[in-house]
C-alpha cells in the first residue's frame, strides 16, 4: 500500500510543468499575468476605471466644469490626466477645453482615452458628388456684424460658490489689516448697516479706484496638529462703492453678506479669475486636517468651503484632489470611546495605537493577532472628496466636491 502511495505522489509530480518550477513561487503562468494585468500600471486608466454609463462622446455644454465633465467618464475624477496622457504643463494650463467641443471616448486599446474635436465638428471627408452638385449647393451670403461674448474655457470647479474666495486676501499676517481704510462712520450713526446704506471711510484717494471690499479680521487659524499661528482670517462682509471722494470718502454699500459697522476694513476690489486646473491626486503622500469650514456649520456637505492645515510649502497645488476621512475612534476592551484620562498605562496605550505611524504598527503586531484587552484605534473611514482652489504658504481653501456621509472639522485630508 505504501509503494502505491509513493507511486500515485510522483506520478503526479511529473504532470506539473517545468515551466512552475522556474517560477519559484508556485503560481501557473497564467495566472501570475492575469495578477499582474490586474494590478495594471498606476499611470495609466484602465477600462475598470471607467464610469458605467461612460459616455463614447459628449458634447461639452455652457455651465459645464472640469470635474463634471470627468466624473461623466471617470469612476475617479482625480484620474483625469492619465484618461488624457497630459503632462506637467497642460495639467496646470488646461486652456482647450470649450463649450460646443466634443469629446470622444476611445475604448479599442488597451487602456481607454480621450479625444477632442472643437465645435463638434468632427472631421470632414469627401462628399461623393460632383462640381455641379457643389455648384448647386452654393448659397450666397451678405457679411452681418453682430456681438458675442469670447468663449471661455471650462472651470474646474463651479465658480460661482469660490468667487469671493478667489478676490480676497482671507489670510493674513497678525497686522495685515491695520493700515487698511477703515469705516470712520455710518450714515444716521447706525450700529450696523447692509446692502443701501452709506459710509464714510478715510484713506482712500481718487488713484485707488471706486470698487471696494469690506473685510473683518477674523481669529487666528491654528494648526490643530502643531498649534502654530498659519495666519489670522480676513472675513469678507461685502462690498462698497465710492460715491464721493474726500476726506472722509463717501461709498455706498452695494452687497452686505453679513452687517457692517465701524471698525471694519477695506481693500480693493480685484477681478475673478475663476481656476482651469485639471483635477489630480498630488504627486507624493500627503496628509493634513479640516481646520475651519466658511458659516461655521457643524456638518459639511457638498460645495463646502473648507480650510486645510496645508500649504504651498508641503506641496499642495492649485487643483489637487484629497481624500477626507473621519478619524476611527479609541475604544476601549467594552467597545466603548475612551475618555480623557490621566493615567500612565492609558497614555502609553493611546500612544501605541493612535502616534504610531502605520508601518511601524504592522512591523510590531503581526496580522491576526488578539486585541482583546486592548485599547483599540479604530481605522479612518472615507467620507468625501475635496478639490484645493486657493493655496497659501502655510494653509489651503478646498471645496468639498463629493461627500458620502457627514464630514467634520478636525477630519483627515490625503492623497486619494
Amino acid at each position: 500500500m505504501r509503494k502505491a502511495i509513493i507511486s500515485l505522489v510522483v506520478g503526479g509530480v511529473c504532470l506539473v510543468p517545468a515551466t512552475l518550477w522556474a517560477n519559484g513561487d508556485g503560481m501557473p503562468p497564467d495566472a501570475k499575468r492575469e495578477r499582474a494585468e490586474a494590478k495594471g500600471d498606476p499611470s495609466k486608466v484602465t477600462m475598470a476605471d471607467l464610469a458605467a454609463d461612460a459616455p463614447d462622446a459628449y458634447t461639452v455644454v455652457k455651465g459645464d466644469t472640469l470635474w463634471g465633465i470627468a466624473g461623466r467618464f471617470l469612476k475617479d475624477p482625480w484620474k483625469w490626466p492619465q484618461i488624457w496622457q497630459l503632462n506637467r504643463d497642460q495639467i496646470k494650463n488646461p486652456h482647450w477645453i470649450y463649450p460646443g467641443d466634443v469629446i470622444r471616448l476611445d475604448r479599442s486599446g488597451a487602456n481607454p482615452s480621450l479625444s477632442i474635436s472643437s465645435g463638434g465638428a468632427g472631421g470632414t471627408g469627401p462628399s461623393g458628388g460632383t462640381a455641379a452638385d457643389a455648384a448647386g449647393n452654393m448659397q450666397k451670403v451678405a457679411p452681418r456684424i453682430r456681438v458675442e461674448p469670447l468663449a471661455s474655457a471650462v472651470p474646474s470647479i463651479p465658480g460661482s460658490a469660490i468667487g469671493p474666495f478667489l478676490t480676497q486676501p482671507l489670510v493674513v499676517e497678525a497686522d495685515g489689516l491695520d493700515k487698511a481704510p477703515t469705516i470712520l462712520a455710518t450714515e444716521e450713526s447706525r450700529v450696523v448697516v447692509g446692502s443701501g446704506n452709506t459710509i464714510y471711510v478715510d484713506r482712500i484717494g481718487e488713484r485707488d479706484g471706486i470698487n471696494w471690499q469690506v473685510f473683518r479680521q477674523g481669529e487666528a487659524l491654528r494648526d490643530p496638529e502643531t498649534n502654530e499661528i498659519l495666519g489670522y482670517e480676513a472675513k469678507y462682509v461685502g462690498d462698497a462703492r465710492v460715491k464721493r471722494f474726500g476726506n472722509p470718502t463717501t461709498l455706498e454699500i452695494t452687497k452686505a453678506k453679513e452687517e457692517m459697522n465701524r471698525g471694519d476694513r477695506l481693500a480693493p476690489a480685484r477681478e475673478t479669475s475663476f481656476p482651469s486646473y485639471v483635477p489630480r491626486a498630488p504627486d507624493k503622500p500627503i496628509k493634513g486636517v479640516i481646520m475651519s469650514v466658511d458659516g461655521g456649520v457643524a456638518e459639511l456637505g457638498q460645495f463646502s468651503i473648507i480650510t486645510i492645515n496645508r500649504g504651498s510649502r508641503d506641496g499642495i497645488e492649485v487643483g489637487h484632489v484629497l481624500a477626507s476621512y473621519r478619524k476611527g475612534e479609541v475604544v476601549d476592551a467594552t467597545g466603548r470611546p475612551v475618555v480623557t484620562g490621566f493615567g500612565s498605562d492609558w497614555w502609553a496605550t493611546i500612544k501605541k495605537n493612535w502616534y504610531t505611524s502605520e508601518a511601524d504598527k504592522t512591523a510590531a503586531t503581526a496580522e491576526g493577532e488578539s486585541l482583546q484587552g486592548a485599547v483599540v484605534k479604530l481605522p479612518d473611514e472615507r467620507n468625501g472628496l475635496v478639490f484645493v482652489f486657493r493655496v497659501f504658504e502655510k494653509m489651503s481653501y478646498a471645496m468639498v466636491m463629493r461627500s458620502t456621509r457627514p464630514i467634520y472639522i478636525g477630519d483627515v485630508v490625503q492623497t486619494p
